[in-house]
């Protein structure tokens, strides 16, 4: 027996469409844009990076969507069963979806593009596809993925960034990296490739055969490439740009830009990402391989400090190794609060003798700047003997490559299950050089090693659930890293830009609901 989960769904993302449309909308203008730093390409599955999704979500799609709760909502597919073993889906695909040159979307470009194109290109699409088994097109419009074992996350990995769907008209028996389409993508999305002026602006403009009735609304959406943190600011200031992406201004801007007449924010759309900062804790050598001292710098950090003061309040302290948006939180743990006597205690008790230890901040501009010296002033209160040593983002990559540092500051994307972006912080057969985004504090401990990798299979999910409270337990216990802060990543926009955020990646794919008010 399959088990239909597309009607429950769609009804809850139509709800969800509808609550966020105060107005009829209209139809037509362009929004313009930041995209910061202009990505070095826009073929997603090609090129991963956050610019790249940002852009090209609203040009490539995948078969899902997903909402801010993560559920799973239609896309490419429109409806889909699992099997009661938790080892076959199957994806019923909309009819009717054609590609920007005119040819038809089919099941068998879903065959090519993951079995394929992802297999050869895509790291994060190869760790989900090492559960499957096969992939069938059983007819035009019906693909069945057929899983070696269950896979908890997998009705997860089908956002456009990760299981991008890519034309095979275009791509099957080329060279994927110099394919003469790579300059002029092609997908499903509703806006297309229309020009890209190197350095200064790329520009989509609508899809007029886009498969889903009446959208889009917008003519088009212009991503400008605007150097410098202040010209952006000023930017949105003088009513040149429309929409502030997160990232795109400095912290501490964000509240005089909220303020501003017309000016609205939101920080939905961030919950598939899941930002989560840390402090790398080197756990080869040094004082920071003794648990003591790294559970002595978890109690000696005001994190509290950090998000009210230097994030303005946006975001979220955590409890622990799993964020709040990611599944299976144990929330029984007890916090680590600010505790400077508690931290001289545990230095005291593992006898530490004052030796200097080093600060890598992220060279990601003044909010980082300010948050590692004000770590550093809450180690120095404890008696911990620290330094910074700036970088730029090079060497920032570099020292953490080759595990030269302390500490460091990071933040990595949680994915929205833990076996898809936690699991990798901490899993032994993650280590390795040249990497700022493996398993770089170098934590080594068999038994977690051994619940990180049943839980990923374990069926249902109740199991997995019992699993990972465990998993939990050793390494709140353990501190192999540091838990900053889940990043509050506003989006700024003009109060006449509606239906803006619709998804829990944001604008990544918000522009197909967008409207203005004008």
């Amino acid at each position: 027996m399959k088990k239909p989960l597309a009607l429950a769904i769609s009804a809850a993302a139509l709800a969800f469409t509808s609550a966020a449309l105060a107005d009829d909308p209209k139809e037509g203008g362009v929004v313009n844009t930041i995209i910061q730093p202009e990505p070095p390409g826009l073929v997603l599955g090609m090129v991963q990076n956050a610019p790249t999704r940002t852009v090209s979500g609203n040009i490539y799609e995948g078969l899902l969507r997903y909402s801010t709760d993560l559920e799973p909502m239609p896309q490419l597919a429109e409806s889909w069963e699992v099997s009661d073993d938790g080892r076959t889906y199957t994806f019923h695909l909309r009819e009717g979806v054609t590609w920007h040159d005119g040819e038809a979307f089919t099941a068998e470009d879903v065959v090519f593009s993951a079995d394929v194109f992802h297999r050869e290109l895509n790291p994060s699409a190869r760790a989900v596809l090492q559960h499957v088994e096969s992939i069938e097109a059983t007819d035009d419009h019906t693909v069945v993925f057929t899983l070696t074992q269950p896979f908890g996350p997998f009705l997860l990995s089908f956002e456009a960034g990760t299981f991008t769907m890519v034309p095979e008209h275009l791509y099957a028996g080329t060279d994927f990296r110099n394919n003469e389409h790579n300059d002029h993508p092609i997908g499903t999305g509703p806006f297309k490739f229309d020009n890209w002026e190197r350095g200064t602006v790329i520009e989509l403009v609508k899809n007029e055969e886009y498969y889903e009735e009446g959208l889009p609304y917008l003519d088009g959406v212009n991503w400008h490439v605007i150097p410098d943190g202040a010209s952006r600011a000023v930017a949105f200031e003088n009513e040149t740009i429309d929409v502030l992406p997160s990232g795109t201004v400095e912290n501490f801007d964000i509240p005089r830009l909220a303020e501003m007449d017309n000016v609205c924010m939101t920080e939905e759309g961030h919950e598939y990402f899941s930002p989560f900062a840390m402090l790398w804790m080197n756990n080869r050598e040094g004082p920071t391989a003794d648990k003591r001292f790294r559970q002595a710098v978890m109690y000696a950090m005001d994190r509290e400090f950090a998000k009210d003061v230097l994030w303005n309040g946006l975001g979220n302290v955590p409890l622990s190794a799993f964020g709040s948006n990611a599944r299976f939180q144990n929330d029984d743990l007890e916090p680590y609060d600010h505790n400077p006597e508690r931290a001289r205690e545990l230095l005291d008790e593992m006898g530490y003798d004052g030796e200097e230890i080093t600060i890598l901040p992220l060279p990601y501009g003044e909010t980082w700047t300010r948050w590692a010296e004000a770590v550093q002033q809450n180690l120095r209160e404890v008696g911990i003997n620290v330094e910074t040593q700036a970088t730029d983002v090079g060497g920032w990559n570099q020292r953490l490559g080759d595990w030269d540092y302390d500490l460091a500051f990071t933040y990595l994307y949680q994915y929205g299950d833990p076996a898809l972006g936690i699991s990798r912080t901490y899993l032994s057969d993650n280590i390795a050089k040249g990497s700022p985004w493996n398993n770089v504090e170098g934590y080594e401990n068999e038994r977690v090693d051994e619940l990180f990798n049943e839980a990923a299979t374990a069926f249902p999910d109740e199991e997995r659930e019992k699993l990972y409270r465990e998993v939990q337990e050793i390494l709140h216990e353990d501190v192999p890293v540091g838990w900053l802060m889940e990043l509050g990543f506003p989006t700024l926009y003009r109060c006449d830009v509606q239906n803006l955020v619709t998804s829990g990646v944001g604008i990544n794919d918000g522009f197909k609901d967008a409207w203005l008010d004008r």
